[in-house]
């Protein structure tokens, strides 16, 4: 049985940038993101919002889908967004097992 991999997406407080990435273990991820522990552009830029985030039962098919999301026009990643999450809220309470 594979193990469920996550492609996310995590913006800052004013929704202004955004930070795609993968992770097999989306709550330590986050929490990760939200207390600055991961060096870099998401701690650079203050990314610690979940806006997005899908479920994947293979890593090549979460990678595939994280750099095709990545090659998106800012536009289209909004109205993805925006499908599920209309008012770009913190969806962080809902991943936590």
């Amino acid at each position: 049985m594979n193990k469920p991999c996550y492609v996310y997406i995590i913006t800052n407080i004013n929704s202004t940038t955004f930070y795609i990435g993968v992770t097999t273990n989306i709550n330590r991820r986050i929490y990760e993101h939200k207390n600055g522990l991961i060096k870099g552009f998401s701690k650079k830029y203050k990314l610690t919002k979940l806006i997005y985030f899908e479920q994947y039962n293979n890593i090549n098919e979460a990678i595939k889908r994280e750099k095709q999301l990545k090659n998106w026009h800012r536009l289209w990643k909004i109205n993805l967004i925006k499908e599920i999450n209309p008012f770009l809220k913190d969806l962080y309470d809902k991943i936590i097992i």
